[in-house]
């Protein structure tokens, strides 16, 4: 990012100029955020759907909530040699 310049050497013309240059890539920077936004919407719905077909095949269980229940409820986090 560069810096602003020195607003005493520029003109109105060129203030607008800046202005109107920074609103475009603004614009442009925001629009990349919204397309990446949808791909990751895309892909955790893809990933929710996989893991509901392996609750739903049994392969896996959703959540164990006892466990998140003892790891939510403790006041530290679980040490290195604890499993996750």
């Amino acid at each position: 990012m560069e810096p602003l310049p020195d607003f005493a050497t520029l003109t109105d013309e060129d203030l607008r100029t800046l202005i109107r240059e920074l609103e475009q890539e603004e614009n442009e920077v925001s629009y990349r955020r919204r397309l990446l936004q949808g791909k990751i919407d895309i892909l955790r719905v893809e990933l929710v759907t996989r893991l509901q077909k392996h609750v739903s095949a049994g392969e896996t269980e959703l959540a164990d909530l006892d466990r998140l229940t003892d790891i939510l409820s403790r006041k530290a986090a679980p040490t290195p040699d604890e499993p996750a």
